[in-house]
């Protein structure tokens, strides 16, 4: 007989409560980071309102943080293939929300 040493599939029932299924919509995000730790601020700015509030904070580990780029990422690509490239071209006049910076390539 032949053991297995993998470990077993954990299944992990998550549970949604009423508010946090309404969700936050945010677009803007501030991304810090320490040599421990990513903290993603989650804030909307709205036109003509000079002040922003954090509705969410999110502190992780580097390494969670860099599998959610994978997953994101991953999830991108599912649904640019079903639905189309995401245009992330801002307008000219628009200097707030998830504003990539001039040099920074975005696929």
């Amino acid at each position: 007989m032949k053991e297995n040493n993998q470990p077993q599939g954990q299944q992990i029932n998550i549970e949604l409560g009423e508010k946090e299924a309404e969700g936050i919509y945010s677009n803007l995000a501030i991304i810090t980071h320490s040599p421990a730790e990513f903290i993603l601020d989650f804030t909307r700015i709205v036109p003509g309102v000079p002040k922003a509030k954090v509705f969410a904070r999110i502190i992780t580990t580097p390494q969670h943080a860099k599998m959610l780029l994978r997953a994101l990422n991953d999830n991108i690509e599912k649904y640019e293939a079903s639905y189309g490239v995401i245009n992330v071209e801002a307008p000219p006049q628009q200097s707030f929300g998830f504003v990539p910076k001039k040099d920074e390539k975005v696929n």
